[in-house]
């Protein structure tokens, strides 16, 4: 089954998708969190449900969009947001179904997003897998999706549209949020063990070397898919992913 529903919460309504068999019997959920421009209908997502719910009966899939992302309403991206949102899909998990058996399955600036969240709130999550996180976001943004025109004119204090699937209009002063808030200085090691990482060697947005580093920094597995690019286009690949973060989350 998959529905469409909304989080109403402090004036803000948060887009949500659940992927499960039956609502009555969900007894855990797990948080899909999309990469920057992507929305809660991404195709991997669907592709991890699917796989998920040929196993297990008793758990639920929900994708949400971030601000400014899918069908989200809201014009200004802000990292305030990001963190109410993600706030806001926790808690109704655990007043909808009654429980606090809570997963993450996250790609590049949700990886980001959700590694603040608990850097600054402590994890209410089980486990945490996370695919090509974007460890460095503002070098990510700053360096590799952003063009040096757009640079140009948030410098110059215009607004700018960048991103994949949907463009996103985000001002110097999210730039600014990014940099501030690097978690790059964070200690993660008291989650390590709750923490897996996997990254495609031939990332080609969300540096690779980045990634590996922060995750020996921390002492978080680390698990490399040769020829893999960002978004994991090779299905065998993706497969591979999927098959890996379902065993290390033992649903």
């Amino acid at each position: 089954m998959e529905k469409y529903f909304n989080i109403n919460t402090s004036g803000r309504s948060i887009r949500c998708k659940i992927y499960c068999k039956d609502l009555k019997s969900v007894k855990k959920a797990v948080i899909n969190i999309h990469g920057f421009s992507g929305h809660k209908d991404n195709k991997a997502a669907q592709r991890f449900a699917e796989y998920v719910l040929k196993k297990r009966h008793d758990t639920a899939i929900i994708a949400f969009n971030l601000p400014c992302h899918g069908d989200d309403v809201r014009k200004t991206i802000l990292l305030s947001d990001c963190d109410l949102y993600i706030k806001a899909v926790i808690d109704y998990i655990k007043s909808r179904f009654s429980t606090e058996d809570i997963y993450v399955y996250t790609t590049s600036f949700g990886g980001y997003l959700t590694l603040k969240y608990i850097a600054e709130h402590g994890n209410p999550f089980k486990k945490i897998a996370m695919r090509c996180p974007a460890v460095n976001m503002y070098e990510v943004l700053s360096g590799c999706i952003m063009s040096p025109a757009e640079q140009k004119a948030l410098s110059n204090g215009k607004p700018v549209l960048v991103g994949f699937d949907r463009k996103i209009k985000i001002y110097g002063d999210f730039l600014d949020d990014l940099k501030a808030n690097d978690i790059t200085g964070y200690d993660y090691t008291p989650y390590s063990e709750k923490l897996l990482i996997l990254h495609g060697t031939k990332d080609e947005v969300v540096s690779f070397d980045a990634s590996e580093e922060f995750a020996k920094k921390n002492n978080i597995e680390f698990i490399p898919i040769e020829n893999a690019d960002h978004r994991f286009k090779d299905p065998n690949l993706m497969n591979e992913a999927i098959k890996i973060i379902f065993g290390f989350l033992q649903l």
